[in-house]
């Protein structure tokens, strides 16, 4: 389709709950749409807008797509509360450049995520596991709230089973049914919490602004340098075109330059986190 301000249809076809206020919704597409790990997506409701969404599903399935989606405002209390299986919805897009996978080739990828932020983060690391031959390690750190807060529970044994790959988890404050690491996510960063090996590894952060801010500043402290360090900063991304100006960070404009962003980049700008 040559026209990118007209959205192609999409049908639902399973809505998942993946915690009280995040659902995983399905499409079948009416023709392939090709998208890399980190493009986002405009997501069309009829007669009610549009909103940005970074697809959560493996980047390789051209004839369906998985977008997971936090309750946040007037476009998704819609598609939690109204939309439903067989609903037809539109997709425009994909716009950005997505992750830098070549980049990361030989070395070793540490993928932080909070809360729904590991929603674009399941695309990258279904890339990865696709070549995992090609990078040293993928080492995965995930925080949430409370247990009931965490995404893709169900396939955190598949991510630990695969070769080269570990997974760390943590929640924001003691609670009775969790066993685990208890803490904000830059815990998990800590120096003698992180295997792995800095000076051969890239780093990839994704979920609230306030989140990357002290993940970054961690990262920096352990010895991360800003080259090593991409960003998911997906915000206020109206158009996808860079026209309407609204999430730019310096001369940046997440939409078409990100929304995944170099650290090096970004960090003189004032305005890098929000």
């Amino acid at each position: 389709m040559d026209n990118i301000y007209y959205p192609r249809e999409a049908v639902i076809t399973d809505i998942k709950e993946e915690t009280p206020t995040i659902k995983t919704f399905r499409f079948e597409l009416n023709e392939p749409l090709a998208f890399k790990a980190g493009q986002f997506m405009q997501l069309t409701v009829p007669g009610i807008g549009e909103a940005p969404f970074t697809p959560s599903s493996h980047p390789g399935k051209v004839g369906e797509m998985e977008i997971t989606i936090l309750r946040a405002g007037r476009v998704t209390d819609v598609l939690h509360n109204e939309v439903k299986v067989g609903d037809k919805l539109g997709l425009r897009g994909p716009f950005g450049k997505g992750y830098p996978l070549d980049k990361f080739k030989d070395r070793e990828v540490l993928i932080v995520g909070g809360g729904v932020g590991l929603a674009p983060l399941r695309s990258l690391i279904y890339a990865l596991f696709d070549h995992i031959e090609d990078f040293s390690k993928v080492s995965i750190c995930y925080g949430a709230k409370t247990p009931e807060d965490q995404c893709f529970t169900d396939e955190y044994n598949k991510w630990k089973g695969m070769p080269k790959t570990t997974l760390n988890l943590t929640i924001d404050k003691p609670h009775p049914d969790w066993k685990g690491t208890v803490g904000l996510i830059p815990c998990l960063l800590e120096e003698e919490k992180l295997d792995v090996d800095i000076k051969k590894s890239y780093a990839v952060s994704c979920g609230p602004e306030i989140m990357l801010k002290f993940v970054t500043f961690k990262l920096l402290e352990v010895g991360f340098k800003p080259e090593q360090i991409y960003l998911s900063m997906n915000r206020r991304m109206s158009c996808g075109l860079g026209k309407c100006g609204r999430c730019n960070i310096g001369p940046y404009y997440l939409c078409k330059d990100g929304p995944d962003m170099c650290y090096a980049d970004i960090k003189d700008y004032p305005n890098v986190f929000g």
